[in-house]
């Protein structure tokens, strides 16, 4: 069962990175503000699991893995300004996770 749960986990991460590339335009900030992850968070996990085996990868070759392309073109395509209120809700949550 493990080596099928690891398939169905692997496909089910695919499945999600291929979800959020095929929608630019959800903002970083807006999944911080209702999921608490990014974009940016999947690629750090993506380092972390591979450090931890052995096989280190550094921080933009695992955005570029997540955003399906280099991240200063993902940015420079895609990310927008946060507004004011995008803002105030990250501040918010953030606040209230140093809070627990």
């Amino acid at each position: 069962m493990t080596d099928t749960r690891t398939e169905l986990e692997a496909a089910v991460f695919r499945r999600l990175v291929q979800h959020l590339r095929d929608r630019p335009e959800v903002q970083n900030i807006d999944l911080m503000n209702l999921a608490g992850f990014c974009r940016n968070c999947l690629s750090n996990w993506y380092a972390e699991a591979a450090a931890e085996k052995g096989e280190p990868i550094d921080k933009e070759a695992a955005r570029e893995l997540v955003y399906g392309m280099p991240y200063g073109e993902w940015k420079a395509r895609h990310q927008t300004e946060a507004t004011p209120e995008q803002q105030a809700a990250f501040a918010a949550k953030q606040a209230d996770a140093h809070k627990a």
